[in-house]
This record gives structure tokens, C-alpha cells and sequence, in this order.
């Protein structure tokens, strides 16, 4: 297979905020030296915001003209296998005192009000959390009935006091960042009804996906910066919401309206949205990048972004505009075999398949012989057709190697076209847009199916997905 462009795009999140500055000092007594890092939680990952060398006295200073974005942050110690994690929030002129024997007993955070209560529920978790492995172990060793019993118990009772524990922080100290954390944390309450019909099982899901964001706000930039919230995100958009880009597209507009007023809510969101759909799961998702980039950063809603991500993501948003399903292919006006005019949308066929392909290269080879295979015995019948493109790898003519190709392979009774050099260059000086660019080909072979109307109905498609899909197809009735 070859591969014209592998195409990535990595988000950038900026670590500051407003310019008010911060200082975060660290007092070690354990450590001489070294460099410890400022960090703070992405998702399951820390990045870094800023480093300082301990000094002998066990101190280093972090500190900027920036202020933080609020979060929870972390200060690894030299080496990076020790950390202690503090809540960064309003207050940004922080002390951490650590001592490496017990972080989680003996650090003690001060200038910060919201660590006071971050560190009690710290140890209550961990406290209730050891409680919580002993009754699970002693529940895997019991013998007897009664034991099993007492021990599950044991392990409810402790479970609903460290609940209750989190729900009262979250009534009383709503404000709190702590609360808002707790929210981030939360699942969604799975419904208790047990289905019987397919509508009690839609009438579950819609419920549980009604409260998967009960609690957490999106105009609030406090909770991008934990392992949480993240982490919701992606499963959101990977696993409950219907995958069919109208379904996300409306999703994500209310989302990012919400977050206008949080600016780091919105640019996290914006930034892994266009990540995410950027090169999407599945088909037909690229239209939401698509429409990201219209409505957002083509318009100047994502100034963070450098001038080389602004150029990537435009070309990437220009290779795909032609080319979305359910819109009408770019038609194809090329030469055939004989070097005469043919044109895509003068081929009459209920179903036409467009493969762009090369006979140089390894994977065409066989895979044109089994496509033609399955079209003599099957597709042809049903008034499918074949537009084959030839796509050089390179200005080297390929011509002879084509021609040959097809009269061994036996064929010719496809519609196979090519572009001269010249054509191409001729494309190129009239800034008129080449096939590789309508239909975003980066590697051969490129499948496309496209109905009667020549609305494509897929692309990118593997021999298998394209006979599943005309399957579906026939089976639904002629083509609209």
C-alpha cells in the first residue's frame, strides 16, 4: 500500500491565564539538589508547566508572571518517581512543605484555602479506601456463608460513608473547587428498569445519557485540568452519543457555547474535538471536523493556535469539503484508455464504485484482481459500474505498465481514465483543484461508492465493508 501523506495533529494547551503571576514554592528538606517539576493532570497524563532547581536548603521556586489555570497540579520531585498533588485555584502564591517519608499524611499546603479541604478528603479517601481492600480481601478468603456476607457489608457500609462524605462536601461546599471535582467524578446514574422490549432499552440509554453530564458545569475552567473530566469526555463522544455526525455536530456547538464564557473549558474542548474528528472512528465523522473548522477556527475562534496548526488543519479541512458522505463526488473529467475524454458523471449506473489505484504498487495488485473478481460475479448484475483512476506515484509516466496491466489482468471492461503530466500541471497553474485533492487520496488503493445521483455513500472502504454495504443496499431496495 502506498501512502501519499500521513497527516497529525497534536492540540496545544496552554498552562497560563490571566496575567497576574504565580509563585509556588516547595520546601523539601529530603532533597539537596535536583530539578522538580510543576505539572499539572491532562486526561490520565501530566504536563508540565514549569521547572525549578532544589537548592541546598530543600527549596525551589516556581514562579511566572502568568497565572495558572486552575486544576489540579502536581510537583514531582527529582528523579520523577515521587509527586504531591495540591489545588491550584484563585490563590496562586502557594507554599507546599513535603515530606517524602508520607506525602499524603505529612505535606502540608499553605496560602490556598481550597487545600484545606482537598487534604482532608485526601486522607478520609485513602483512609476509607484501606478499609475498603481489607473487607475485599477478607471477603476473597472467607469459608463460610456468614462471612461472605459480614465482610460485603462491611465493604457497603464503608462505601456509603465515603459517598455520603463526597455529597456533603458537594451540598455544603458547592462553591469549591473540591465540589466541582467531586461532580467531574461522578457516573451517571445507570437506570435501575430492567428492559423487556427494544423501547424500555432505548428508553434506559436516553436516560442514562440525559444525566452523563448532571453536575458538571462547561463554564468552568476548573475541571480541565484534572484526570477526570477528560476522560469523560472521550467516552462520551467515543461510546454514548449516537455516532452520526449531525447527532455530534449539534452536540458539540451547544458544549462549545456554553463554554465561551470559560476559556480554557472552550479551548480544551475545541482543540480535542478537532483531535478527535480529525481522523475519525468512523465513516462520515469527518464531517464534523469539517464543520469545525467552518464554523470556528476559519472564523478566528482558536487564536492560541500557531500559524503551522492553522495551516494543517486548513489543508486537512480542504482535502475533505469535496469528498463528505451524502454529498454529491466531484465529477471526474479525464482520458480513457484510448486517450479520449470520459467523464464520471456520464457513467449511467445505479451504483458506481471509484478506485484509485496504481500498478506499481504492491496492494492494487491484489487487490484489483479480487475486486473484479466479486463485480463479474455479483455486482454486475445489479447495474454496479467501475471508474478506475489511475494514480501515479510521482510526474514518471506509468502508462505502459497500466495498459499492460489491464489486458493481462483482463480488465477492461471497467471504465479506467488517467490524467497526462500536463493535464495535471495545467490543474495546477488555473489553481484548479486535482482529483488527489477531491477525494483526499493519500494512499492506493481509495474505494468510494456512489449511488445513482453519484452522492457518495462511502469511501475509504475496504473489499469487504464495499460488498457489506451494496448488500445493505440492494436489500433496502433500488437505488434513490
Amino acid at each position: 500500500m502506498k501512502k501519499y501523506l500521513i497527516f497529525f495533529f497534536a492540540a496545544l494547551t496552554s498552562t497560563s491565564s490571566n496575567s497576574q503571576g504565580f509563585q509556588v514554592t516547595l520546601k523539601a528538606p529530603g532533597y539537596t539538589s535536583g530539578i522538580a517539576y510543576l505539572t499539572y493532570y491532562m486526561g490520565s497524563n501530566f504536563n508540565i508547566a514549569d521547572s525549578a532547581a532544589i537548592g541546598i536548603n530543600g527549596t525551589a521556586i516556581f514562579k511566572d508572571s502568568t497565572k495558572l489555570a486552575p486544576g489540579i497540579y502536581a510537583i514531582f520531585f527529582p528523579g520523577k518517581q515521587l509527586r504531591t498533588e495540591f489545588l491550584i485555584g484563585e490563590e496562586q502564591t502557594i507554599s507546599v512543605t513535603a515530606d517524602t517519608t508520607d506525602l499524603v499524611n505529612k505535606t502540608v499546603v499553605t496560602g490556598s484555602k481550597e487545600n484545606i479541604l482537598y487534604d482532608q478528603y485526601q486522607k478520609i479517601a485513602a483512609s476509607k479506601g484501606r478499609q475498603m481492600q481489607q473487607e475485599r480481601q477478607a471477603y476473597a478468603a472467607s469459608v463460610t456463608k456468614a462471612d461472605s456476607a459480614l465482610h460485603e457489608k462491611n465493604y457497603n457500609v464503608l462505601l456509603k460513608e465515603l459517598n455520603d462524605y463526597r455529597d456533603g462536601i458537594i451540598k455544603n461546599q458547592s462553591k469549591s473547587m473540591m465540589a466541582a471535582l467531586l461532580n467531574a467524578m461522578k457516573e451517571p446514574p445507570y437506570p435501575t428498569k430492567v428492559p423487556v422490549t427494544r423501547q424500555d432499552s432505548i428508553d434506559n440509554y436516553n436516560e442514562y445519557k440525559r444525566h452523563y453530564w448532571d453536575g458538571i458545569s462547561f463554564m468552568d475552567d476548573r475541571i480541565v485540568r484534572t484526570p477526570f473530566f477528560p476522560k469523560k469526555v472521550e467516552r462520551y463522544y467515543r461510546d454514548v452519543i449516537p455516532p452520526s455526525a449531525d447527532s455530534i455536530i449539534k452536540d458539540v456547538d451547544y458544549k462549545l457555547l456554553l463554554a465561551r464564557s470559560a476559556p480554557e473549558m472552550y479551548k480544551f474542548l475545541l482543540n480535542w474535538l478537532t483531535d478527535e474528528f480529525i481522523s475519525p472512528k468512523y465513516m462520515g465523522q469527518d464531517a464534523v471536523f469539517v464543520h469545525l473548522f467552518e464554523k470556528y477556527h476559519s472564523k478566528g475562534l482558536s487564536k492560541w493556535l500557531n500559524e503551522k496548526q492553522m495551516e494543517a488543519i486548513s489543508r486537512r479541512a480542504y482535502m475533505l469539503m469535496a469528498n463528505l458522505v451524502g454529498e454529491k463526488a466531484a465529477d471526474l473529467e479525464m482520458l480513457n484508455t484510448e486517450d479520449k475524454p470520459t467523464s464520471l458523471y456520464k457513467l449511467d449506473a445505479d451504483y458506481t464504485v471509484i478506485i484509485f489505484w496504481d500498478p506499481n504498487c504492491g496492494h492494487c495488485k491484489e487487490e484489483v484482481p479480487r475486486l473484479d473478481s466479486i463485480y463479474r460475479a455479483s455486482w454486475k448484475n445489479h447495474n454496479v459500474k467501475i471508474f478506475a483512476v489511475l494514480t501515479p506515484d510521482g510526474k514518471q509516466s506509468v502508462k505502459p505498465e497500466w495498459l499492460t496491466f489491464i489486458k493481462e489482468k483482463n480488465i477492461s471492461d471497467w471504465t479506467h481514465v488517467h490524467k497526462t503530466q500536463k493535464m495535471e500541471d495545467d490543474d495546477f497553474a488555473a489553481q484548479r483543484p486535482g482529483f488527489r485533492q477531491l477525494y483526499d487520496i493519500n494512499m492506493t488503493p481509495t474505494v468510494y461508492l456512489l449511488d445513482k445521483e453519484k452522492r457518495i455513500i462511502g469511501k475509504k472502504l475496504s473489499l469487504l465493508q464495499l460488498n457489506d454495504l451494496l448488500e445493505v443496499k440492494w436489500s433496502a431496495g433500488p437505488s434513490n
